[in-house]
């Protein structure tokens, strides 16, 4: 159970932030499909996900 435990924590240490930038990824990607401004208004979502997991 010590080494499950350790090689999840190794896992998850190397993984970055995604977990942190998911709700600006995912607010990003439904700004997207709004029609005409949608790529305009998610450029601030997309630069806070680019901030929190380059």
């Amino acid at each position: 159970m010590a080494l499950f435990a350790a090689a999840f924590a190794l896992t998850a240490a190397s993984s970055g932030c995604g977990l942190a930038a998911a709700p600006c990824r995912v607010a990003s990607a439904a700004l997207k499909i709004v029609p005409v401004v949608g790529h305009a208004a998610a450029a601030l979502t997309d630069a806070c996900a680019g901030v929190i997991d380059p």
